[in-house]
């Protein structure tokens, strides 16, 4: 691998685990618990489904703390893949995550921010119509001025969001607005219920849609400073913050609103809203879901084009800004941020917003997100020191099983929307073949040029 050009490390443990909180902490936690609720029809269950994949996560995150050890490059996943399994498999999860997968995250963020500003600041249509493309654009110019800038905006929005949610549990509670009532019997299923299987396949798949993004610290790892000490305490603390707020906010939905009054997701956030605050609920909760979101979008903003840039120094060559992909191998002379490679991800989150496939490109990247994580975490097998850690190997097994079942439960549940993400990531093998046959041909031009 070449060498990662210098650059300074800005970034301490309360911003590396904002990453992790705040990328996890996002428009999920006020939307998923509802339709989980209502599915499972019990509190029981609802309680087990959050602690089974807490348990899935924190062994992912222990193992994706040996990696980012191992590696304390930026590019996260890439960097692991491409030890573990070669440059191609890396190139495959560099193209979703650049391409495909986060610009469409990114995309639909934004959109789904909409509603809630309009529900605090009445606009004019054309401006809700530009607000998407107009936070796309201001998270791209924030992150190219730099890291400094960024991370503590970044910083500052996610830890924000964990007093303000835990305020909420602690209003629920002390107003007396909550009742324990509403959570009994806790193990008896509503009538009415999703079947049992459907109902733990669709509330674990909610589930991993509101951990997800807990694995994003190590894709900013070239910018943490001593990331021994930091990379561990943020993959950990944040996995455990992330749990421990998803169990307080659930129980406490669920006990201010009967699980037999729950409709649907979205009214659900009005039900709770009006139940705490009254006639002013709906606004408190929309200032609420703006800056949980905000936050995460300012994690993937962050750390998308690491992985470009991370993607592009492997290809480039040793040179550094050779070849197709050598722009993007470029750090700003002033900034220092990799700004190319911002410029691309803000780029395609704007294309992906003018075409409108927001929910198709949510759903079809489920699948290949899991079989990438899992692939990831097999690396471990494949060090070529071998891993002498505690845990190991029971947590990457643990981390495996449960992703097995996840991408079971998937196929199942949405067949042909996780074929289609498979097959849009394998798509780029083409796209990688025309890149090196390009860069191949090149140097052959140039010579053919100076003889002539």
């Amino acid at each position: 691998m070449s060498p990662e050009p210098s650059r300074s490390r800005q970034m301490g443990a309360w911003a590396a685990t904002a990453v992790v909180t705040g990328e996890a902490i996002s428009l999920g936690i006020f939307l998923t618990p509802a339709g989980m609720a209502r599915s499972l029809g019990s509190p029981a269950l609802l309680g087990a489904v959050w602690c089974g994949m807490s348990l899935i996560t924190l062994a992912g995150a222990v193992c994706f703390t040996e990696l980012a050890v191992r590696f304390p490059q930026t590019g996260g996943e890439y960097i692991y893949l491409r030890h573990g399994f070669g440059r191609r498999v890396a190139f495959l999860y560099g193209w979703m995550a650049a391409v495909v997968m986060y610009p469409g995250v990114a995309a639909a963020l934004c959109v789904g921010l909409v509603p809630y500003v309009q529900a605090l600041v009445p606009l004019p249509g054309w401006l809700a119509a530009w607000l998407p493309g107009l936070i796309l654009l201001g998270l791209g110019a924030l992150n190219y001025a730099g890291t400094r800038l960024s991370s503590g905006f970044m910083t500052a929005l996610n830890w924000l969001k964990v007093p303000v949610l835990v305020g909420l549990v602690g209003w629920a509670l002390i107003s007396g607005h909550a009742t324990l009532a509403n959570l009994t019997p806790l193990t008896l299923r509503l009538a009415g219920s999703d079947p049992l299987t459907d109902a733990i396949a669709g509330a674990a798949i909610s589930a991993f849609f509101c951990f997800g993004g807990w694995w994003e610290a190590g894709k900013i790892a070239g910018d943490v400073r001593n990331p021994r000490r930091t990379l561990p305490i943020a993959f950990t603390a944040g996995v455990l913050i992330v749990t421990a707020i998803y169990l307080l906010v659930s129980f406490a939905f669920v006990a201010v609103v009967p699980m037999e009054q729950i409709q649907n997701n979205t009214a659900f956030v009005a039900q709770f809203g009006q139940a705490l605050f009254g006639s002013e609920g709906g606004r408190v909760l929309s200032a609420c879901v703006l800056l949980c979101v905000l936050g995460g979008l300012m994690v993937l903003s962050m750390a998308v084009p690491r992985v470009t840039y991370a993607l592009a120094c492997e290809e480039a060559g040793a040179g550094g800004s050779t070849g197709p992909l050598g722009v993007f191998a470029r750090l700003h002379p002033r900034f220092g941020s990799p700004s190319n490679a911002v410029l691309l991800q803000t780029g395609m989150a704007l294309a992906v917003l003018a075409l409108g496939a927001f929910d198709r490109i949510l759903a079809f990247i489920i699948f290949s997100a899991v079989v990438f994580l899992a692939l990831t975490v097999a690396t471990l097998f494949r060090a070529a020191d071998p891993v002498t850690r505690w845990w190991f190997p029971l947590a990457p097994i643990v981390f495996l099983a449960g992703s097995g079942i996840l991408a079971v439960m998937l196929l199942m549940h949405s067949p042909w929307p996780s074929l289609l993400g498979a097959g849009v990531v394998l798509a780029g093998l083409p796209v990688r073949w025309l890149l090196l046959r390009k860069r191949r041909i090149a140097p052959a031009l140039a010579a053919e040029t100076e003889l002539s």
